[in-house]
C-alpha cells in the first residue's frame, strides 16, 4: 500500500513503490558532477587494462618472455578502476540493491530506509577506512614500499594512495545522496524534481 504524496515537494501522482527517484539539489549536482567527471576519465583505465593484458599474453605466448612487473600492474590497474568505480556507482545510482522487500515500500520508506543507510553504515565506514588508511599510506611512503616478488613494481604507496582517494571520492557520492535524501523527507536543502 503506497503512502499518501504528501512528501515536500513532491508532485502529486509521483508516489509510485515502483519508480524511486529522488529530487536534485543544487549542491547535490555538484557534487555529482565532480564525481561523474572523475569517473569518467576513471573508467579509461579499463582501455588500459585491457591493453596490458593483451600486451603480457602476447609477450608471454608469442615470445616466451614473462614479467612480475606487467602482471602487478594488471592488477593495480585494475584496484584503482574499482575503488574509483564504487564511487561513480553510488552517484549514479548504479550499485546493488537487494529488492525484495523495498520494491513494495512507497517512496518516504525508501528515502528514509537510504538515509539511515547512508548515516549509519556508509558514511562511518568509509570514515574508519580513511581514518586506517592515512597511516597504512604515510608507512608505505616513508617506508619507501616495493613489490616483495622479485621484479616486481616500485612506488607501493602509490597504489595504497588510492584507497584514500577512491573512499575520499564515496564520502563525497554518499553526502550527495544523503542531500537529495533530505531534500524528500525534510524538504530541505529545496527539492529540484527533475522536468518529466
Amino acid at each position: 500500500m503506497s503512502e499518501k504524496p504528501n512528501l515536500p515537494g513532491v508532485p502529486a501522482g509521483d508516489e509510485s513503490p515502483a519508480d524511486f527517484t529522488l529530487p536534485h539539489t543544487r549542491v547535490s549536482d555538484a557534487l555529482d558532477g565532480f564525481v561523474r567527471r572523475i569517473g569518467q576519465v576513471a573508467a579509461w583505465v579499463w582501455a588500459i587494462l585491457v591493453l596490458v593484458i593483451v600486451y603480457n599474453v602476447i609477450q608471454r605466448y608469442v615470445f616466451g618472455i614473462g614479467a612480475i612487473w606487467l602482471e602487478e600492474l594488471q592488477w593495480h590497474i585494475y584496484a584503482v578502476g574499482f575503488i574509483i568505480g564504487l564511487s561513480y556507482a553510488v552517484s549514479a545510482d548504479r550499485h546493488v540493491r537487494v529488492d525484495v522487500l523495498a520494491e513494495r515500500w512507497g517512496m518516504r520508506t525508501k528515502a528514509w530506509v537510504e538515509f539511515a543507510g547512508i548515516v549509519l553504515l556508509l558514511l562511518p565506514f568509509t570514515i574508519a577506512i580513511l581514518t586506517a588508511g592515512v597511516p597504512f599510506v604515510w608507512t608505505s611512503y616513508t617506508l619507501n614500499e616495493v613489490s616483495a616478488a622479485p621484479g616486481g613494481l616500485g612506488y607501493r604507496w602509490v597504489l595504497k594512495s588510492f584507497i584514500l582517494w577512491g573512499f575520499g571520492l564515496l564520502i563525497i557520492a554518499a553526502t550527495a545522496r544523503l542531500l537529495r535524501c533530505m531534500a524528500l523527507l525534510f524538504g530541505w536543502p529545496r527539492p529540484i524534481w527533475p522536468r518529466g
